[in-house]
């Protein structure tokens, strides 16, 4: 897989698990996931989700496994809070830090006021990637709340269609996502039964690295997702995931295991 769209990866694998709407969901929970490349383990996802009450708190870790980390250790640790308005997730906080392909990241992002993010911290900096102008991040939200809104009508209305402008602290995209159908679905250990599949499709704006083929790099990015209920009492969340590589075939991204945490059990803590 190309390297400019493994950060993007990890990103929708993580923001997708935050498929819930806060009424609905009175306790956190915790999912884990594997990534699989070309049939290889090659990395492991787990998330923390709080979504009960007005407010929501997502806490992904991401890291990578067998050759791929000895090769390039990646781990990383994603956190996202904001409240709900209705529909519309508001994002206060985002904060990415740890190792990414062996190179140490980090990206501090607060809303001082609704749909305008302030970037308090980016490392590395970048010299050679095109920046994304100041009108283009206006109205923007992190990945994981946007991925947290379009999911959330999936509980709501049973569809998966919905849109959000994305600003990572790099990278201006528009994310649009749509209905494919229903379909049974078994995963050993994990899931079996009814899913609802969603379509996704991501294309960069603008923070092109100035080394990358532009044209290559803004071509639409696709990937199927399939929703379902693992645990009967709770809403949807993603049991499946599949990214198409142009060059080695399918990324997947599998749930190996949910569980409720008790109420009011404290969730792992996130420092600057």
């Amino acid at each position: 897989m190309a390297s400019s769209r493994r950060p993007l990866l990890a990103g929708c694998a993580a923001g997708l698990l935050a498929l819930v709407p806060g009424a609905a969901w009175a306790d956190p929970l915790l999912a884990r996931y594997e990534i699989r490349f070309a049939g290889l383990h090659v990395m492991d996802v787990e998330a923390e989700l709080d979504a009960g009450g007005p407010r929501y708190r997502i806490l992904a870790r991401t890291k990578s496994v067998g050759l791929a980390g000895a090769l390039s250790r990646t781990e990383t640790v994603t956190l996202a809070e904001g409240a709900w308005r209705g529909a519309e997730p508001m994002p206060l906080r985002y904060r990415l830090e740890g190792v990414w392909r062996g190179e140490r990241r980090e990206v501090a992002m607060d809303w001082l006021s609704p749909g305008q993010p302030s970037l308090q911290r980016l490392e590395p900096v970048e010299p050679d990637r095109e920046p994304v102008p100041e009108p283009l991040r206006r109205g923007t939200m992190d990945t994981l709340s946007a991925l947290a809104k379009l999911a959330r009508a999936v509980t709501l209305t049973g569809r998966c269609e919905g849109a959000a402008a994305v600003y990572d602290g790099r990278r201006r995209s528009d994310v649009t996502a749509w209905t494919e159908g229903v379909q049974p679905l078994q995963l050993a250990g994990a899931f079996t039964g009814e899913s609802l599949r969603c379509g996704f499709e991501s294309r960069v704006l603008a923070g092109v690295r100035l080394d990358r083929d532009a044209e290559e790099v803004r071509k639409p990015q696709r990937a199927t997702a399939w929703l379902a209920r693992p645990l009967p009492d709770r809403p949807a969340i993603p049991v499946r995931i599949e990214l198409p590589s142009r060059w080695l075939g399918t990324v997947r991204v599998t749930l190996t295991g949910v569980t409720p945490l008790r109420s009011g059990q404290e969730l792992a803590q996130h420092r600057d």
